[in-house]
């Protein structure tokens, strides 16, 4: 496995987890509605800490093994302010109120990131210049 195709395979498993985290934002609140039970299951803080932890070593990774090439610091600059939000809504008490806020759009900044470095390594292989 070449190196192009780990960071490719990475991405690919960091949009999942991003989407995943997504799901369960925006999901839950309608199966708390329909199921009580889940209410139970949407309050435990692990949840949200496990997704963050999850997370963290992929993209960090991701961020760190990237080269100095055109456009990488619009990567960076999603990634970290994606993951800036998750870490303040998963662990900085003081944001309870916002976490929901802070982890949908700290998810979609992060899907993003990782979706616009996805494409350029596609475009890559495939011969095209993506700028």
């Amino acid at each position: 496995m070449n190196k192009n195709s780990v960071g490719v395979a990475l991405d690919a498993s960091a949009i999942t987890l991003s989407g995943l985290c997504l799901v369960h934002c925006l999901v839950l609140p309608l199966f708390i509605a329909i199921l009580p039970m889940a209410g139970v299951l949407a309050e435990n803080e692990w949840i949200h800490k496990a997704f963050v932890i999850t997370v963290l070593p992929i993209s960090g990774f991701m961020i760190a093994r990237g080269k100095c090439t055109h456009g990488r610091t619009v990567f960076v600059a999603l990634a970290v302010s994606g993951l800036s939000l998750l870490i303040a809504g998963a662990f900085i008490e003081q944001l309870e109120a916002y976490e929901t806020p802070l982890t949908v759009i700290g998810a979609l900044l992060l899907a993003c990131a990782h979706l616009w470095r996805w494409t350029r390594h596609t475009h890559s292989e495939n011969g095209q210049r993506f700028q």
